[in-house]
Parts: structure tokens; C-alpha cells; sequence
């Protein structure tokens, strides 16, 4: 799998090194490289308890971008997806713990158990005063004898991380980062696992797929699962979640994304979540944000914590860490009236049953051809034709009885607001551009033929594209030329055969083509175009079946 790395043996230090590069001076590591990878501050606060964590790579920005005032003194990072050794974490303690004392927080797996554990005994040995604490908020194995430690940990981090910053006493400190720590829970999915650094990716999922309750080094989770909508999985991941909660009413909400999941999908998600009745009782919500990772995996992470005003103190409390997902308060947002002047001409409803019928045909067709018309896109363009299309095809079908479907000219004014309205992108201005033109060509007495090549002749002079640069207008200008004269089937034959010639085409003049190679277009028809030639297929299908 090709990946922004050097080498496989290198990829921690040189991250690392990255990470540090990009810090400001606020960070700095431990000599040592590589056995000793150890990321902490750079003014460090020798008065106060030092909060040390650490483990695996792969879960960034946790744990080393993590650290700064109000979160970790000091991260300890291992190979990827493996504990550090006993004494890389005894390197971290040794180098920020005064005598105020330090706090382990260790993921609850064997490797950091033995690892940290070891150290923190020899670290006590040498006259130090360390005290651990073990995460284990996962809740996807309900009857695990050891849980593992996920993405609550962060709550553990900021609740321990505070504490130390306003100078409390180690066994504050820890208890609080103990009661944190037991009252966490978390749950992820994903629909693909993560890949290792320098290798080929695996696929254990099928297509629609996903598994439910995977751990973040990839471990198999409780069950697998068909994907369903992100409303239908947050009710699911929120009834997993909820037991484990009891009947606390104030939560914080970690929203995790696991390092390939779309910023769309986590909003998505976050909407969906909290829409359920364990999102409603979410006071604190943080993210959708990367904060525990696991490398690419394409999948998100839920964790939830039972708020006391500590809690929620510490949750709230800024930090100087770009990382760290900042705690908001969860309120509504507020909805403002649109701005006078967009709501446009009132148009009169009025019923023709033979323009309705073409109308709702034209509309169907694009909806039916969204799958295609993306399929062409995503060879030279961004995969989002269909889409766009069946847009404004349903808000058209949606607004149908509400056309003045008898008034010509009013009709092609309503087909201008209500295209430009719900399709973006050049798609969407140039229909309601051609409609526009084709109403006041109608206003003055032109019938449509006329008025749709007045249409073409401002799409062309504001689009700035001519027939032959692999356009809509390949397929719209002859469809039109045909339609003034020999009418619709030649019109929708003279579109698709003009569809069909732009695959031969070898440059595209302007639009999202025009940045590709000749070898990149050939033999695809362009999507704008094809778009065009369902359209006129649809109109002449239907004129066929009733009146012309």
C-alpha cells in the first residue's frame, strides 16, 4: 500500500520528529532514539504531579500530541500497536517526576500492564512516589474479565491532567483519574480495519459490511454486522452504551473518529448520536474529532462519562494542545430567518397534465440514472454529476403540483428558482440560467423550441464552452437544433448521439475535464452530457404515450 513514510523501522521516530517540528518549541523528547521514545514538554513544572502515559503508536495524536499543560507531562511511545519497554516508561517517569510525585495512566492491555507496571515498581524503588491508574472503558465484550482501554482514556487524561495543573496532591490526583477511569465507557465500529505501516492492507469485512466492538489494534470485535443508516447505528451503539451508565443524567460525549472515517460521516454521526435518548442526556460533547486513532481504520468510537461538577470542571477547562477535542456545551442552534430578497417571484400553481407528466418523466430519469451518471463522473470528474442532478430533479418532483404547469413563460421561471436553488455547483446555475433566458424568450411570444435555443445561447455566453470541449452543451446544443425542426425523438436522438461523441473527444475546454489528460477522458462519455441525453430520451418516451 503506497503511504507518506520512509521506512517501516523508522516510521515512529520519524513521526515523532515531525511532531516536535511542528509544536512551536513546545514540545521536546528524550535522547535515546530508537529504543527510548519519550515526548514531554518543553518547561516542564517540576512543583506539580507529573501525569505520564503512554503505549502503542498509531493512535495519533494520542498520546504524545497530547502532551501539555492541563493534559500529560510526558508520553511514552512504543512501536506501532506495541507497549513501550520497561525502561522507555521508566526514561519518561524519571524525567518529569519531582517530589510531588507521578501518575501512571495505563490502557488496560497486557503489554502496557507489564511494562508500565515494572516501571513504575522500579521507579518506586529509586525513591519516587508513583501512583497508576488502569483504563478499561471498553463495553464490547460485556462479560470480559479484562476490558480493554480505549478511547475514555482521554477523559482520564484531561481529569488527571487538570488536577495536576491547579496543583493538587498526588492522591487527589489519582483519585480522580480513578473514579474517571471506572465510570468511562466506550464502544467503536468500523467498516474496515487498520493497515500497518509498510504493508499490504487486509479486508476481512464484506462490502456493507461492519463490525461492532473491534478493539484499536484491529482485534475482532463482539459481532459483525450490515451497515445501517448512521441515525439506526447511533440508537444501536447508544442501547450497547447505556446499561453500563446507569441513570446518570449529565454525560460528556467523546465522538472519536478511529483515522479514516470523512469529516461528513462523523457529523453525520455526532447529529445521529445525540438525537438518541443517551444523547439527550449529554450535557458535554466532544469532537467529532481523530483524538485515539488506530492508523486508517475507517470507523468511529463512542465514549461517554457520568459528569460530577469535577468532572465537568475539568472537561471544560482549556488547554494550550491543538489535539485535544475541546469540550463544548451542548445547546441547540439557533435557526435565522433567511435574508429578504431570496425568496423571488410567487408563482400561481396551475395543472397541465401532459407538461406535468413530461416534467415528472424528465425528473425520474435523472433520479433512476444518479448511479451512472456518477460512475461517468468518477473517471473525470469528482463522482458527484448524478448526484447533483437527481438534486434538482427531486426538488422539482417535489414542488411538481405547486409549477404554474399552464403558464409557459411562469414555468420556466419557477424551473430557474427552483434548480438554482437546490443544485450546486456550475450544474446547478447553468440550468436555472437556460430557464431563466427560456422564460423571457417565452414572455415575448418565442414557443419553446425558441426559447430553449435563447437558453443555450446564454448558457454558452456565461459558461464560456462551445460544442466540441466535452460539455453539456454537446448534447444540449444539437438536442435543441433537432427540437426547432423535426422535433423530440429527433432531439433525443441528436443528444445521445452527441453524448456518445464526447468519449472521442480528446480535450475538455473548461469544467472539471479540462484538468486531465487526454489519455484520462478517452472513451468516457462526459457525465453533463449524458445527464442531457436522459433527459431528452425521457421527454420524447413520454411525449410517445400522450398527446404532443
Amino acid at each position: 500500500m503506497a503511504q507518506f513514510i520512509n521506512a517501516r523501522d523508522t516510521v515512529v521516530t520519524d513521526a515523532i520528529e515531525g511532531l516536535l517540528a511542528a509544536s512551536g518549541g513546545r514540545l521536546a523528547r528524550l535522547d535515546g532514539f530508537p529504543d527510548i521514545r519519550v515526548v514531554l514538554r518543553a518547561d516542564p513544572e517540576p512543583g506539580r504531579v507529573a501525569v505520564v502515559s503512554g503505549g502503542g503508536s498509531g493512535h495519533e495524536p494520542a498520546h504524545a500530541g497530547l502532551v501539555g499543560p492541563g493534559l500529560l507531562s510526558a508520553a511514552v511511545c512504543g512501536d506501532v500497536f506495541a507497549s513501550p519497554s520497561v525502561d522507555a516508561v521508566l526514561a519518561g517517569i524519571l524525567a518529569v517526576t519531582g517530589p510531588a510525585g507521578c501518575l501512571l495512566v495505563v490502557k488496560n492491555y497486557a503489554g502496557d500492564r507489564l511494562n508500565f507496571g515494572l516501571a513504575a515498581e522500579r521507579a518506586r524503588a529509586a525513591g519516587l512516589r508513583v501512583e497508576t491508574v488502569l483504563v478499561a472503558d471498553d463495553v464490547a465484550l460485556p462479560h470480559a474479565i479484562q476490558p480493554r482501554g480505549i478511547a475514555g482514556t482521554l477523559f482520564v487524561h484531561k481529569v488527571a491532567g487538570h488536577a495536576a495543573e491547579s496543583g493538587a496532591p498526588l492522591e487527589v490526583v489519582a483519585d480522580l483519574a480513578r473514579r474517571a477511569a471506572g465510570a468511562a465507557r466506550s464502544l467503536g465500529i468500523a467498516v474496515s480495519t487498520a493497515t500497518m505501516p509498510g504493508s499490504a492492507p487486509t479486508r476481512r469485512l464484506a462490502e456493507g459490511e461492519a463490525e461492532l466492538g473491534l478493539g484499536i489494534h484491529g482485534e475482532p470485535g463482539i459481532e459483525r454486522i450490515a451497515l445501517p443508516p448512521a441515525r439506526d447505528l447511533a440508537g444501536l451503539m447508544a442501547e450497547r452504551l447505556a446499561p453500563a451508565l446507569g441513570g446518570a443524567q449529565r454525560l460528556a460525549l467523546l465522538v472519536n473518529n478511529l483515522g479514516a472515517a470523512t469529516a461528513l460521516e462523523m457529523q453525520v454521526l455526532t447529529r445521529a448520536v445525540l438525537d438518541t435518548e443517551l444523547g439527550r442526556r449529554v450535557r458535554l460533547l466532544l469532537g467529532p474529532s481523530p483524538a485515539m486513532t488506530a492508523l486508517d481504520m475507517h470507523g468511529a468510537s463512542l465514549s461517554v462519562l457520568p459528569l460530577d461538577d469535577a468532572m465537568e470542571a475539568a472537561l471544560l477547562a482549556p488547554v494550550d494542545v491543538p489535539a485535544w477535542p475541546r469540550a463544548a456545551i451542548v445547546a441547540a442552534a439557533p435557526v435565522r430567518p433567511l435574508p429578504a430578497g431570496l425568496s423571488g417571484e410567487a408563482f400561481t400553481p396551475s395543472r397541465d397534465p401532459a407538461v406535468a407528466a413530461r416534467i415528472a418523466a424528465a425528473a425520474q430519469a435523472l433520479v433512476a440514472a444518479e448511479g451512472a451518471l456518477n460512475a461517468l463522473d468518477a473517471r473525470v470528474g469528482d463522482g458527484d454529476t448524478g448526484t447533483t442532478f437527481a438534486g434538482a430533479a427531486r426538488a422539482v418532483l417535489a414542488g411538481l403540483d405547486g409549477l404554474p404547469q399552464a403558464d409557459p413563460p411562469a414555468l420556466a421561471r419557477a424551473l430557474a428558482w427552483r434548480i438554482g436553488r437546490a443544485a450546486g455547483g456550475s450544474s446547478g446555475v447553468l440550468a436555472s440560467i437556460f430557464f431563466s433566458a427560456a422564460g423571457t424568450a417565452l414572455a415575448a411570444g418565442a414557443d419553446w423550441p425558441e426559447a430553449l435555443a435563447d437558453g443555450v445561447v446564454r448558457v454558452r455566453a456565461y459558461g464560456g464552452a462551445a460544442p466540441g470541449d466535452r460539455t453539456l452543451l454537446d448534447a444540449l446544443v444539437p438536442a435543441v437544433e433537432a427540437l426547432r425542426t423535426d422535433g423530440l425523438p429527433a432531439a433525443a436522438l441528436a443528444a445521445r448521439e452527441g453524448a456518445r461523441a464526447t468519449a472521442a473527444m480528446q480535450r475538455a475546454a473548461t469544467g472539471r475535464s479540462s484538468y486531465l489528460a487526454a489519455g484520462d477522458l478517452a472513451g468516457v462519455e462526459d457525465p453533463g452530457a449524458a445527464g442531457v441525453a436522459e433527459i431528452f430520451a425521457a421527454l420524447a418516451a413520454e411525449a410517445g404515450r400522450g398527446p404532443s
